[in-house]
């Protein structure tokens, strides 16, 4: 009886279905007829182009206008035209190494603080997803449990990230009460500015070299077998296949990781944010959070200024990215001529 009822039900979907996909089917044959097939495609596209264009093409061309233009006011007509003068605000420096000699020294302060921030966490982030990745791609107890435990922090939410670390760091919480249960004074971690800084690279670190690992680890996977085995009836030492097999094929792998760690580090800003509020002082404040507190969170909002800080970010992203291809093309053609020869 009840497979009976059932009968009726799918026939009258597979009806409606019908008539939905005729109805649909129509007019795209008369739009076909009259674009042609080779310009059908475009049909497809255009609503991801209109998303895209207004959602990122134009921001970039309303940051471009904002960073040339004055005032505070919002509305694009009641800005001033300034020419270069936000640049010249931020750039206004007795001495580029001692923020305090700037015009705008929190930018200074920040710009230092990323710099040294990208250098220690891709440096560190690289060096531990490799060896992470090795240790998963070798034939260990556990190796499903252990990837998806090392992946798992890169599906939370940064906020949720943030959350979690700063109930353990703050000044009761769960890593001073280990310390204490064993007789140790721990520090207030995030209100100490050598410690907030520490903490924020490790958190960071913490927070994504799954993903990274994960890139490696596919990398790895593709290295034919048959190399290893060769190598070891040559009695090559681990080392030596390490330096002569798995890093030279793991390079473009390398380079996605090293490319896509600087871009995440430089623009680092909500686990931060969350974390330490850009303190201790000025201790974790990095180029992005100065763009928004200089955009919205002070009294008095300087969108221009925010603005040209946010070019000035998108040119040295850019740049090292430049650089670190080229660096990459060079090494990988430098290589390919020594095989040849």
């Amino acid at each position: 009886m009840l497979a009976s009822s059932r009968l009726p039900l799918r026939a009258l979907a597979v009806a409606i279905a019908t008539v939905a996909l005729n109805a649909v089917e129509l007019p795209m044959r008369a739009l076909q007829r009259l674009l042609g097939v080779p310009r059908i495609g475009w049909v497809f596209v255009t609503p991801n182009l209109v998303v895209l264009g207004l959602f990122t093409f134009l921001p970039i061309v309303i940051d471009f206008y904002y960073a040339f233009t004055g005032g505070v006011q919002l509305d694009l007509r009641a800005r001033p035209f300034t020419g270069w003068e936000n640049l010249q605000t931020l750039f206004e420096c007795g001495s580029y190494l001692d923020p305090s000699t700037c015009r705008k020294d929190l930018f200074w302060r920040a710009v230092h603080n990323t710099a040294w921030f990208a250098l220690l966490q891709v440096g560190l982030m690289v060096v531990l997803s490799l060896v992470t990745a090795l240790v998963l791609n070798r034939k260990i107890l556990g190796r499903g449990f252990f990837r998806g435990v090392f992946f798992y922090p890169v599906l939370l939410s940064p906020v949720v990230v943030a959350l979690i670390w700063k109930w353990i760091l703050q000044r009761e919480g769960l890593l001073n009460a280990m310390l204490h249960s064993a007789g140790i004074a721990g520090p207030v971690w995030l209100n100490e500015p050598g410690w907030a800084f520490s903490w924020s690279v490790f958190v960071s670190i913490w927070a994504h070299m799954g993903f990274y690992t994960l890139i490696l680890l596919a990398g790895l996977q593709a290295i034919p077998a048959d190399l290893y085995e060769a190598a070891e009836m040559d009695s090559a030492s681990p080392w030596r296949r390490f330096y002569r097999i798995t890093l030279p094929l793991l390079m473009p792998n390398l380079l996605v990781v090293l490319v896509l760690a600087v871009i995440r580090a430089v623009q680092m800003f909500d686990e931060i944010f969350v974390l330490t509020g850009g303190g201790p002082g000025s201790a974790t404040l990095f180029i992005v959070q100065f763009i928004y507190q200089t955009a919205f969170a002070e009294s008095i909002r300087l969108y221009g200024l925010a603005a040209a800080a946010s070019l000035v970010l998108a040119t040295t992203l850019l740049a090292l990215t430049v650089v670190q291809l080229r660096i990459s093309r060079q090494g990988l053609s430098g290589k390919a001529g020594r095989d040849d020869g």
